[in-house]
């Protein structure tokens, strides 16, 4: 074979080989950081509308609250897209001849529903619940973003499943009070800015997350006392816990309980960690261990 490979073919063979591999390599980091790219995740990409619909006005500036358009945000799988009646519902009165919202006239006159473009939309093989999440206390701005400061609405995450699951490998990091899930500028406990949280035993057929109730006040001044959202008013007392500390403040309730209930003992929390951990032992929330099932998300 002397006479027809030259003894160069040899280093050019090595350089062959480890220029290929190469290029392999290449060419999958390049893939993979393509599929991550908003080309593909539509991340902070803002679809066109049909009508340009400003959350930051209507939330931020309005104050119009999560529920009052997404009506089944809490009891379904989905959040829903509002109908058209509840847009006519103010805009009967105001801004009645606005050029902009020619097709929500156009579609209480005829019936036909505005084709909105879905911003936030799952793969078909993909099975999200969306009720289970908002009553298990992920606020909203966890996965949408601070919608409130969204002049057009935009995915404000991937939603790839390396998202998810970082989540459910540590849901602690975004788990908050239920009466903070639709606060937009929830940022979590502080040295400066704590929070006090108990909560009562467990009833049936009562949403675990609801047995926990939570304050940004101190309930050991001045007398407050907050009372869980299944607690009947007028609680005979309640405990509050500093865990750095170890010293307990006992708050007695003025008023008279009709049904007297056991002690509940509110524990101070000053960073997003503690407190996590906390409501995801309180909530049930389920370990990675126990999401091990593909069926939970893929049905």
């Amino acid at each position: 074979m002397a006479q027809i490979f030259d003894r160069s073919s040899n280093a050019l063979a090595r350089a062959s080989l480890v220029l290929t591999g190469l290029i392999v390599i290449a060419l999958g980091v390049t893939l993979d950081q393509l599929q991550r790219s908003p080309w593909v995740t539509r991340q902070g990409q803002r679809a066109d509308q049909p009508v340009p619909f400003s959350h930051k006005h209507h939330v931020m500036g309005l104050g119009i609250q999560c529920q009052y358009c997404h009506t089944s945000v809490e009891k379904s799988s989905y959040a829903g897209i509002p109908p058209t009646k509840t847009c006519m519902n103010c805009h009967s009165q105001i801004w009645t001849n606005a050029n902009l919202l020619e097709p929500v006239r156009h579609s209480w006159a005829t019936g036909e529903s505005i084709t909105w473009t879905k911003v936030h939309d799952l793969p078909d093989y993909a099975y999200f619940n969306h009720e289970i999440h908002v009553n298990k206390g992920l606020g909203c701005s966890s996965c949408h973003g601070r919608v409130d400061l969204m002049p057009i609405m935009y995915q404000q995450n991937t939603l790839q499943m390396e998202w998810c699951l970082n989540c459910h490998r540590n849901p602690a990091k975004n788990l908050r009070p239920t009466s903070e899930i639709y606060n937009m500028a929830w940022t979590g406990p502080s040295t400066d800015s704590p929070v006090w949280c108990g909560s009562t035993e467990s009833k049936s057929g009562v949403p675990t997350a609801q047995t926990v109730s939570c304050t940004t006040l101190n309930p050991a001044e001045g007398g407050v006392r907050v009372a869980a959202l299944q607690m009947p008013e007028g609680a005979a007392s309640s405990q509050i816990t500093d865990p750095g500390t170890h010293q307990a403040a006992t708050v007695s309730d003025s008023g008279a309980a009709s049904l007297p209930l056991p002690p509940v003992t509110y524990v101070k929390f000053t960073d997003q960690d503690k407190l996590g951990h906390y409501l995801a032992d309180q909530y049930h929330i389920r370990t990675p261990r126990e999401l091990s099932s593909c069926e939970v998300c893929h049905r």
